[in-house]
């Protein structure tokens, strides 16, 4: 891991110059800033921004894989391995959409009306903040999964890199027994119930997901580069 974060820090500094970050960051703004009103039951509100995080996790993976000139990424390639140098492009793309999730589930615990969703029952907020943080890492991780399954060195070409990565990120949001869907139902029947639920079995999922197709496309990538 130490020998990681040099790479991490490149890809880090890499896609903050690029700009490109933007775009997906602003998109996920808006969506939280029109979908979350103030005084909305707290669940209701954090799962809506969970959910809305697995597909900017996958396009923020797309630019962290992408967004390194093929000259560059052969000299770092050189110089780490490829397949530790895809495996820093992932980290940082997660790392940057749990951080981007975090934020938003501060928000929404602050706006957000503490209650059910017929206002009956208190919702305790450091609990309901705990559930979000938890299904905002699960989406995170099924996001930046779909993301490396939709980029280089699995797809090449532009077109249908993003047409499946597009697709990827809305079935792992509909598809029953997915983890992100798991997760988000969890926080929506909790805001129904009155109850928060920890729901640390999506997540664990979610690890061993992502995990299993990180190492696949790090390995691939040694092959490809």
């Amino acid at each position: 891991m130490t020998a990681l974060a040099p790479l991490t820090g490149y890809q880090l500094a890499l896609l903050a110059r690029s700009q490109r970050w933007l775009a997906p960051v602003l998109l996920y703004a808006a969506f939280v800033a029109v979908g979350v009103q103030g005084g909305q039951p707290v669940l209701d509100s954090l799962g809506y921004g969970a959910a809305a995080l697995l597909p900017v996790a996958a396009w923020l993976t797309r630019l962290c894989v992408t967004g390194e000139p093929p000259a560059a990424r052969h000299c770092a390639a050189a110089a780490a391995s490829p397949a530790r140098t895809h495996l820093a492009a992932l980290l940082t793309a997660f790392g940057c959409a749990a951080a981007l999730g975090a934020l938003a589930t501060a928000f929404v615990v602050l706006v957000s009306r503490w209650a059910d969703t017929d206002g009956q029952v208190r919702i305790n907020p450091l609990s309901a903040a705990g559930a979000g943080l938890l299904a905002v890492l699960t989406c995170a991780l099924l996001g930046t999964a779909v993301g490396a399954l939709g980029s280089r060195p699995v797809l090449h070409g532009t077109g249908w890199s993003i047409a499946l990565t597009a697709i990827g990120s809305l079935l792992a949001l509909v598809t029953a027994g997915s983890p992100a869907r798991l997760a988000v139902n969890a926080l929506v029947d909790g805001s129904h119930s009155g109850a928060v639920v920890l729901s640390p079995v999506p997540f664990a999922v979610a690890v061993l997901l992502t995990g299993a197709v990180g190492a696949a496309v790090c390995a691939l990538s040694s092959r490809r580069d």
